[in-house]
């Protein structure tokens, strides 16, 4: 059996950090998300991978190439740009000439465990639908049953009408191209409008799971995700750890790293290669921290995601954060979690713990202050001494 991959996507509501990244690469626990989709799919021995691509699919094949390193085979299929594009029916159109029989679909921006794809190949039925539960279920679709089969789904329903969610990932036989075909000439682009186009005459088998599945559609959803990946993450240490660091919990800390004395990291972390941290530096749980980052003393980071190179400056406190690749941010900056409400797509979003989103390659001078909930863009200048409210646009200067 086959397995197509949706990765052509744009993540526009991941602004800024889909500035430089296709969302499927955004790193989560510093491996790309794609990944764990990957390795979820070669455990379960599918090995043969369609992968559609579309935007800035360079990144994604230059990164996973044939797939040999992951140990599966991958194919590449280009989603070409045009107005009927932005939908999973029309990109999954894309691989009818590359699939024959049964074949597995999964979107390239979730984390999925491989217990949930042996469930999915073990459950019966000609067509499938792995459904979950979920505590923000208007953001997806909701499905409603009969028994074990698809009755309805509502895309992003605004009444409460449940909270079992469609998670995109689907067994489907090769005759679904002709369902596609028929619902993209009415004018619909969406697996979502294809089910329920079948299921008046034609059985969808929902497969419920509570096994690891977790997805990103707005910036803080990232720190969710990574909280999710780093309870996975074994204990390793292949850099060189100062006498005085203090560790506890499961901490990986990759190859060619320093800690520096009185440092102290409190696990699930994970800190990538080439770093320098210290010293007297506080890492608490939750935290993922890339390649070639260094984190100057008394400095305090928790439950955040420091994307590759990133320069954070001595005094400086991140807590529930999003700092982008290469920004460089000097002394005693502060990013405060709180309840924030964050404008986003002309909506008012309330996220309940949230601090900074900061986009790649701003540089932010000293004792800057961000208040809880901005999203910073990409190439940013912030002058010292600055206190930022609200959002800032890419190549923004606040001096």
């Amino acid at each position: 059996m086959k397995a197509v991959i949706l990765a052509a996507g744009e993540g526009t509501r991941l602004r800024p950090f889909t500035n430089s990244e296709p969302k499927p690469m955004i790193h989560i626990a510093n491996r790309p998300i794609l990944e764990y989709a990957l390795e979820a799919l070669a455990k379960n021995g599918i090995t043969d991978i369609i992968m559609v691509v579309g935007y800035k699919k360079e990144r994604i094949m230059s990164h996973f190439e044939d797939g040999s390193d992951l140990k599966v085979n991958i194919e590449y299929v280009e989603q070409k740009k045009r107005v009927a594009q932005a939908g999973t029916a029309y990109a999954l159109s894309m691989a009818k000439a590359h699939v024959n029989g049964d074949f597995l679909v999964l979107p390239g921006d979730n984390i999925i465990s491989p217990s949930l794809i042996g469930d999915l190949i073990r459950s019966k039925g000609k067509y499938r639908l792995v459904v979950t539960e979920s505590e923000t279920p208007s953001k997806y679709g909701v499905v409603e049953l009969s028994g074990d089969s698809v009755r309805n789904i509502v895309e992003k329903p605004t009444a409460d009408i449940g909270n079992l969610i469609s998670t995109g990932i689907y067994k489907f036989s090769d005759e679904i191209f002709s369902e596609i075909d028929r619902v993209m000439k009415k004018g619909r682009y969406d697996l979502t409008s294809v089910i329920q186009t079948i299921i008046p005459t034609t059985k969808v088998t929902a497969v419920k799971t509570s096994k690891v599945w977790s997805d990103v559609v707005y910036p803080w959803d990232i720190l969710a995700m990574n909280a999710v990946a780093l309870r996975k993450c074994a204990p390793k240490t292949s850099g060189k750890i100062d006498k005085g660091v203090t560790m506890k919990g499961a901490v990986s800390i990759g190859k060619g790293t320093v800690i520096r004395t009185g440092t102290h990291i409190m696990g699930p972390v994970v800190i990538g290669e080439g770093c320098e941290i210290g010293p007297s530096v506080c890492i608490y749980p939750s935290t993922s921290i890339g390649n070639n980052v260094r984190i100057g003393p008394f400095t305090i980071v928790e439950n955040s995601v420091l994307m590759n190179d990133v320069q954070l400056s001595s005094g400086s406190y991140i807590s529930h954060s999003v700092i982008g690749e290469g920004v460089e941010i000097n002394p005693q900056f502060c990013a405060v979690e709180a309840e924030a409400h964050v404008k986003l797509e002309n909506e008012c979003k309330k996220v309940e713990r949230l601090g900074a989103l900061v986009g790649a390659k701003t540089v932010i001078g000293s004792q800057v202050s961000v208040e809880s909930g901005c999203i910073i863009g990409s190439d940013c200048t912030i002058s010292s001494h600055a206190c930022v409210r609200g959002n800032l646009e890419d190549n923004t200067k606040v001096i």
